[in-house]
């Protein structure tokens, strides 16, 4: 068990990594624009997809990464093809605020509900998903929410719905890949509320 959980950590540790990727993204579109960042995060994505062509169709492990892939990944695309997808989509449909929402919602809910759940969850709610896990990543998804009402000057209802949306989301999907679903779903319930209010 021990080593389930440190190895969740490092999992979640390259998870957060993704953070590095959206200040590269925001400084290059601040100096060459949307189109230009956005080719940026196509690049990293085919980068992504051609470490795991190599991975996938190869069966070449790759060092380091393959450590922490979950036994299910194993034979399935690794989910920062997903997070990389989803990015983009992100940025080129939804608001800026609503896009970075999703996305650290999806980073932060999903660190919180992971950790707390391994390691505090025994009670649990839907399928492998725990009380402790749930109520961790609403309280994450709650704090990205104010965070971005306050820095984006956003009506603060708009991130508190796609706080619960995120958390609902990501407590439901297991098999379909959280770094896809959670954005898509939580950004555009936070877009289509933009256009509402």
């Amino acid at each position: 068990m021990p080593w389930q959980f440190f190895h969740e950590i490092g999992r979640k540790i390259i998870h957060i990594t993704i953070l590095i990727v959206l200040v590269l993204f925001f400084a290059i579109k601040n100096q060459a624009g949307q189109q230009v960042a956005l080719l940026f995060l196509v690049g990293l994505l085919i980068f992504f997809l051609v470490l795991e062509y190599f991975r996938l169709e190869l069966n070449f492990k790759l060092p380091f990464f393959h450590q922490f892939i979950r036994p299910k990944e194993q034979y399935r695309v690794y989910g920062v093809i997903f997070f990389f997808s989803s990015t983009i989509i992100a940025f080129a449909v939804f608001d800026t605020a609503i896009a970075l929402a999703a996305l650290l919602m999806t980073t932060f809910g999903d660190v919180a509900a992971a950790i707390a759940g391994k390691k505090y969850g025994t009670t649990l709610l839907f399928k492998n998903k725990t009380v402790v896990g749930f109520a961790s990543e609403l309280v994450t998804n709650l704090i990205v929410a104010v965070l971005i009402s306050l820095a984006f000057t956003i009506n603060i209802y708009i991130p508190i719905i796609m706080a619960f949306v995120a958390t609902i989301t990501e407590t439901l999907v297991d098999e379909l890949d959280d770094n896809l679903i959670v954005p898509i779903v939580s950004g555009f319930v936070g877009q289509l509320l933009i256009f509402l209010v």
